[in-house]
C-alpha cells in the first residue's frame, strides 16, 4: 500500500485561484502514470489530505486511486483504517509526506518517504528521500523504485 499527502507531494504545494474563486492545482503526468503502473501491478494506492478539493477527487478517480480521503485531520488514523480494510501490515506500507502533519502517518509505516523539498524534520524521519521535487516527478521516482523492488522480490504485493 502506498499512501501520500496531496499538496506538497502530488503537487508543488502551490494553490492558484481564478477571479471567480475557483481553485487550481498542477499535477505532474509522470507521477500520474506511476500511480497507474502501481495500480496495474496490484498495489493499493491512497491519497490523504487535510484540505478538500474537487480537483483532487477528479484526479484520483482518473488515476484509479483506491482510497481518497479529504478533510483528514488525523492522517495516522486514516492510514490505520486503510491498512485494516485491505489486510496490509504496516511494515509493508509506504507513506509519502512533506510537512509536519505527515509525521504521525509516516511513523506508522515500514517505508516512510519524504519528497526532496520536504521540511528537514520530515526528511529526517524518512527511510527514503526522493531526488525529484514535489509535483515534479517525486511520486514517479518512488513508483519506479517500488516496481523495481517488486520485480526482485515478488513476495511484496501491497
Amino acid at each position: 500500500m502506498v499512501a501520500m499527502d496531496v499538496d506538497g507531494v502530488l503537487t508543488d504545494g502551490g494553490i492558484w485561484y481564478t477571479d471567480r474563486g475557483e481553485e487550481l492545482k498542477r499535477f505532474d503526468v509522470r507521477d500520474g502514470q506511476g500511480l497507474v503502473l502501481l495500480r496495474e501491478a496490484g498495489v493499493i494506492t491512497a491519497v490523504i489530505t487535510r484540505r478538500h478539493s474537487e480537483i483532487v477527487e477528479r484526479r484520483a478517480r482518473e488515476l484509479g486511486v483506491v482510497e481518497v480521503h479529504q478533510d483528514a485531520t488525523d492522517k495516522s488514523a486514516v492510514v490505520q483504517g486503510i491498512l485494516a480494510r485491505h489486510g496490509v501490515r504496516a511494515a509493508d506500507a509506504c507513506y509519502v509526506g512533506d510537512d509536519v502533519g505527515d509525521l504521525p502517518a509516516m511513523a506508522l509505516v515500514g517505508f516512510p518517504v519524504a519528497v526532496a523539498d520536504a521540511l528537514p524534520a520530515v526528511q529526517k524521519s524518512a527511510v527514503y528521500v526522493t531526488h525529484a521535487r514535489a509535483g515534479s516527478g517525486a511520486i514517479r521516482e518512488l513508483c519506479d523504485l517500488i516496481l523495481s523492488a517488486r520485480l526482485k522480490n515478488p513476495r511484496h504485493k501491497h
